[in-house]
């Protein structure tokens, strides 16, 4: 059984997020966010991503794609530290935050969790109220205020485009709301801690397409303040709102009948889609291979 994580943080050093002014609709990226050297992932002895090597640049929604069991879930979770939770899983390689190694001794994991926010497949709020929701990671982190408590609700809501749905029925359970408006209570719960990075896997999979498009049209209005990583088996989503793609695929070894977990190809999503340099990347984003 999992241990419950303490509350309180040991000595963390994670740098600032200090954004880089662009101009609007420029193709030049802003700071690095995550860089990663090849880095493998295990579960035990198994190795489910193998030497993966990417930049993940700030103030962009950069997707993973690929078929089932290629890692793209494995890796998105590396990035908050995520996997840590699971028995005898391990991380190698380099995996560096704004330039500090993500796994350093003295980095608490839970400080990670607080910068680099994550929003899952299935809408999970909180068997409380929807103003609850919102303020409970705020109050875990020490706000007390009422005022404040009531402004960075709103704020949240807002931002998760959710205010003028339930701004009269605050009060009530987050239980009772639609598919997609549990998720978008869960992405405004995120918001609420004021992180640099919103991790989502796979957030419209339960969704129907009036929700799926209004999640897609919240994390486009979003971006301008968060870097975004999204994991989706949806291609046209990805061509949609991502700015960079990861092709992620799955390399079997017939001798020894193992399979792990690696990036194929990683660039411009227009490129990835309409010009991909990899035989194996073409094949997927065309439907040939799945």
């Amino acid at each position: 059984m999992e241990q419950p994580e303490q509350n309180t943080v040991t000595n963390v050093q994670l740098p600032e997020a200090q954004p880089t002014p662009r101009a609007p609709g420029s193709d030049t990226p802003g700071a690095t966010v995550f860089d990663a050297e090849k880095v493998s992932c295990y579960y035990g002895s198994f190795r489910a991503v193998t030497d993966v090597s990417l930049s993940v640049y700030e103030r962009e929604i950069t997707a993973f794609i690929g078929p089932s069991g290629c890692g793209k879930t494995t890796v998105l979770r590396t990035l908050n530290r995520m996997n840590d939770l699971i028995p005898g899983a391990r991380v190698e390689g380099d995996l560096r935050y704004r330039g500090a190694s993500l796994y350093d001794k003295s980095v608490s994991p839970i400080a990670v969790r607080r910068r680099i926010g994550m929003v899952f497949q299935k809408p999970n709020p909180f068997p409380k109220s929807i103003y609850d929701n919102i303020a409970y990671g705020p109050r875990i982190n020490g706000e007390r205020n009422k005022g404040r408590l009531n402004e960075i609700v709103e704020n949240s809501l807002r931002q998760a485009a959710l205010w003028d749905e339930v701004k009269d029925r605050l009060h009530k359970s987050g239980l009772g709301l639609s598919g997609g408006q549990a998720q978008r209570l869960c992405i405004a719960r995120t918001l609420a801690v004021e992180p640099d990075v919103v991790l989502m896997d796979e957030p419209c999979s339960a969704l129907d397409p009036i929700a799926t498009g209004a999640i897609e049209d919240l994390m486009r209005d979003i971006k301008s303040r968060y870097t975004i990583v999204i994991v989706t088996h949806n291609m046209q989503q990805a061509t949609r709102v991502s700015d960079r793609t990861a092709f992620f695929s799955v390399l079997r070894n017939e001798e020894s009948d193992t399979r792990t977990g690696v990036l194929v190809e990683y660039g411009r999503t227009e490129q990835i889609f309409q010009d991909p340099s990899d035989g194996r990347t073409k094949a997927y984003v065309t439907g040939r291979m799945g």
